[in-house]
């Protein structure tokens, strides 16, 4: 319940812890369980003292117990064990403290701690914890490993000594703990993040030497999983020995079977690496070698080749396909010229044969009229019409005489044009008047 108060009418500290006391007197016996601290047992004296503490919260509470109830596990339970306890909460008033009054203890059994492991893996598990897609990888040479261990530990010198002798220039940057014990929780959960912080720390590898199941707690502990779960830089897990398997094995990114197995994985070994070194350059040589004897083989051939050997034998074929082609192309023009000659001259004898100048030629007169139309039959004239007649060689005028038949008469000749052309020595009977030589001209073909 609520009190009411407030600073014009505070509470004593008195009733303050009276009150308190009395909250707590309600609660009734509960089953506790924790880790032995600070074991007092004064000779003589009926009451023990001890300080019992969750490791995993890094929280302790005051116990305090009859001689009798801690006479009946004394040979069973010391100062780091984990116990089971059944007490009454009390208030000691005047000095406000809360401490337990414990009528039963019951160790925690190895059986009993197992199990409890168990279920926290397969809690763990099903939240993925474990998960392979979730390991990350190993730098391959790391500039500055972490290392989680116990101070003055043969684990330290193990992984300190082992990676050294491998890679003299590896450094480290250690963080000394508890590896056992109440305070081993706390300050490995808190020297991991602190190295996990440093942007120049490649890996941590936390280390510890074999022990007990008991002794090994820690490395299982909840926060210390989640933690190194939680970290974004590699760790690796060196816990104890090869048979050992804290939960924190199975979260790290690499688990060793020992902390020199650890040095080992984590920092390459330079004796190898320079081997491996130099197998690599004589592998690199080998291939170099055999690739340039391979080029110089092709090079080789592709010289050996007619067109490189006799490299002018190819424009000497060329010309020759020249040559050849330029003949053929003047035999053939020469045959199309020649046909065209002998066409040109057979269509020009056609072209003379069939002109009017070559009719003329062979004694033919023609009759034109004054408007210029030519005579064809002897009905187009008149007697006495004035015609003008050429011939080959010129051109004169004649006169139309009536013809024995009635008619006009222009010519004796047949033919085309009759009438209108005259025959060799058939001209019109009407002679030509001396000198009418108008309107000559040359020939029209």
């Amino acid at each position: 319940m609520g009190l009411n108060t407030s600073a014009d009418a505070p509470l004593p500290v008195g009733q303050v812890s009276r009150l308190i006391g009395g909250w707590i007197d309600r609660l009734g016996q509960v089953w506790v369980e924790g880790q032995i601290t600070q074991l007092s047992r004064r000779p003589g004296a009926g009451v023990v003292f001890l300080t019992l503490r969750d490791p995993s919260h890094d929280v302790s509470v005051s116990v305090t117990c009859f001689r009798q109830v801690w006479d009946e596990v004394a040979d069973l339970v010391s100062e780091g064990a984990r116990v089971v306890v059944l007490a009454k909460p009390e208030w000691y008033a005047p000095r406000g403290q809360l401490s337990l009054r414990v009528s039963e203890i019951r160790p925690v059994g190895i059986g009993e701690l197992l199990a409890r492991l168990e279920r926290l893996k397969r809690s763990l598990a099903a939240e993925g914890l474990f998960a392979l897609d979730r390991k990350k990888p190993l730098p391959f040479l790391p500039q500055l490993i972490g290392l989680v261990v116990g101070r003055a530990s043969a684990a330290e010198r193990d992984v300190l000594e082992n990676a050294r002798r491998r890679w003299p220039a590896v450094r480290f940057e250690v963080r000394n703990v508890a590896v056992q014990g109440v305070h081993a929780v706390p300050q490995v959960v808190e020297a991991v993040r602190e190295l996990d912080a440093r942007p120049d720390v490649d890996v941590i590898i936390v280390a510890r030497g074999g022990g007990s199941v008991e002794d090994l707690l820690p490395f299982s502990d909840e926060e210390v999983v989640r933690t190194v779960a939680a970290a974004s830089t590699p760790v690796v897990s060196a816990i104890g020995h090869e048979p050992d398997s804290p939960l924190l094995d199975l979260v790290a990114d690499l688990r060793a079977s020992t902390p020199t197995d650890a040095a080992k994985k984590v920092v390459p070994d330079v004796g190898e690496e320079l081997e491996r070194v130099r197998q690599l350059q004589g592998r690199g040589l080998r291939a170099l070698r055999g690739l340039l004897d391979r080029e110089e083989r092709g090079l080789e051939h592709c010289l050996a080749r007619p067109v490189f050997v006799h490299p002018q034998r190819m424009v000497e074929t060329r010309g020759a396909e020249l040559d050849a082609l330029l003949a053929r192309g003047r035999r053939t023009l020469g045959h199309l010229l020649d046909r065209a000659d002998s066409e040109l001259e057979h269509t020009l004898a056609r072209v003379v044969a069939l002109s009017p100048a070559a009719t003329l030629e062979r004694g033919y007169a023609v009759l034109q009229r004054a408007d210029g139309h030519v005579v064809r039959a002897a009905a187009e004239v008149t007697a006495g019409e004035v015609l003008h007649a050429r011939v080959a060689a010129g051109a004169f005028t004649v006169a139309v005489a009536e013809s024995g038949a009635g008619g006009p008469e222009a010519g004796r000749g047949e033919g085309p044009g009759a009438g209108a052309e005259t025959g060799p020595g058939e001209g019109p009977e009407t002679p030509v008047e001396p000198g009418s030589t108008a309107g000559a001209g040359p020939l029209e073909n």
